[in-house]
């Protein structure tokens, strides 16, 4: 049984069920609108590069399946990803997008839309949102469609920094040392005592997004920076955020387990975490983990799985966890009780990540200064590019992110296109990696030529 039956057996209990998949892309700042912000921070619109991430749902989807995307996909990029038995399901597109608003907000303002979802009503179609807030609950209400996940309410909640680390706390599993503050009193207290600590210290708020809504203070005089900052808003203000000490050199991973509606916890896998700057760039895997880490995490995934649905969830988890210098695993630093970067790829790992074939999950950082099609991409890869069989070779797991930046003037803009470097092994495909933006730079630089 693949990965997208597994899904719904699991939420619905119909393996035979249809998703409309609809992958709002950083709904974290939903959840984070009117809750306590460090200095500086706020919650702006989503940027039309991270809406349009939400392309990546077309290679979750089987035959039956819906995909719903805020314009339609290249043509060529489509038939790329049919061509390799990467896409299956069907895939509509709104017809009222803009660029600021995520899918689900596009569709609300979708006559035509509206009607299509509305039609499929069948008694066994679910919508299948990447995460659950109010506008999605808006557009299960106005189509007649359920939701194949809990509340939004239950969804902010198991996702803020705070819930994870109290429950970490309680499950007796090894944590960062920590705390957590809900008032300014109990952050200026937390921040002097893991300052006197020694090393960098690091503030998040609750429900930060995509490594956003946190800073890392170098020394104490950063830290005295910052308390002065919030000390402004008096000692009781309520702050909801957790202070913990930096551990460097790390082996940042990411494991992904599902949480059944009937409360079952099964475990999917486990990754290497890829970052720049605390801010997600993909994954490599498959992983060499010692045996010892490995049970621990099954056995941490089990726990934190089972409080999970205690408290009302149930859904895909994705838990960032941590091996230190000295060889300790951190298994939970932060629960995302949602899909994940690593959800997108499960249905590739199956069809193509064999034994012995290993994969890098990239992020390739453009400034173009036009608009380029995706035969332009194929051609620049050559026979880089994964056709369904021979490795090493790079499948291009999201096109739409690299025009969607573009404005209305002249000159260069920020795009980013999404792949997964196959090869025989990690080396290889590391190298492949590199050659990828190698390609890929060439192509923008002869654009702007």
């Amino acid at each position: 049984m693949g990965f997208a039956e597994r899904l719904k057996r699991d939420l619905v209990q119909d393996e035979k069920a249809r998703f409309v998949y609809i992958n709002n892309f950083e709904v974290e700042r939903s959840w984070a609108v009117g809750e306590p912000k460090l200095p500086g921070a706020g919650i702006s619109f989503a940027s039309a590069t991270v809406n349009r991430m939400e392309e990546m749902g077309v290679l979750l989807a089987e035959s039956a399946d819906i995909v719903l995307l805020k314009a339609p996909m290249d043509s060529d990029y489509a038939a790329y990803l049919r061509a390799v038995d990467a896409s299956a399901g069907e895939v509509v597109a709104v017809e009222a997008s803009l660029p600021s608003r995520t899918v689900t907000e596009d569709a609300l303002e979708s006559p035509r839309t509206l009607d299509f979802l509305r039609g499929l009503a069948d008694g066994r179609t679910y919508l299948m949102p990447m995460g659950i807030s109010a506008a999605e609950e808006q557009l299960s209400e106005a189509v007649g469609l359920p939701l194949a996940g809990p509340r939004a309410e239950v969804c902010k909640r198991v996702n803020g920094k705070i819930y994870s680390r109290r429950l970490v706390d309680s499950l007796g599993l090894a944590a960062v040392p920590g705390v957590v503050c809900e008032t300014v009193a109990e952050l200026a207290a937390a921040v002097e005592a893991q300052c006197a600590r020694g090393g960098r210290v690091v503030v998040k708020e609750s429900l930060g997004v995509s490594g956003r809504g946190m800073v890392v203070l170098p020394d104490r005089a950063a830290a005295d920076r910052l308390l002065r900052l919030i000390g402004r808003r008096g000692q009781q203000t309520r702050v909801d955020m957790v202070v913990e000490s930096w551990i460097e050199d790390v082996t940042d991973l990411n494991y992904q387990f599902l949480v059944s509606r009937s409360g079952q916890v099964r475990f999917e896998a486990v990754k290497e975490a890829v970052l720049h700057n605390n801010v997600h760039q993909g994954h490599r895997f498959p992983v060499d983990l010692s045996e010892e880490h490995l049970g621990t995490l099954h056995e941490s995934a089990l726990l934190i799985g089972r409080a999970l649905h205690a408290d009302g969830y149930y859904g895909i988890v994705g838990v960032d966890a941590m091996i230190g210098p000295d060889g300790v695993l951190y298994p939970c630093l932060e629960i995302n009780a949602r899909f994940n970067m690593s959800t997108y790829q499960s249905r590739i790992a199956e069809r193509f990540l064999s034994a012995g074939r290993h994969a890098i999950a990239a992020t390739f950082n453009l400034k173009p200064s036009r608009a380029h099609s995706f035969a332009e991409v194929a051609a620049v890869l050559g026979r880089s590019i994964f056709d369904g069989t021979h490795v090493p070779g790079v499948l291009v797991n999201n096109f739409a992110t690299l025009n969607a930046g573009i404005g209305p003037g002249d000159g260069p803009f920020h795009g980013r296109i999404y792949g997964i470097c196959i090869a025989a092994d990690a080396g290889s495909a590391l190298a492949l990696r590199s050659r990828t933006e190698e390609r890929l730079r060439t192509l923008v630089a002869r654009g702007s030529s």
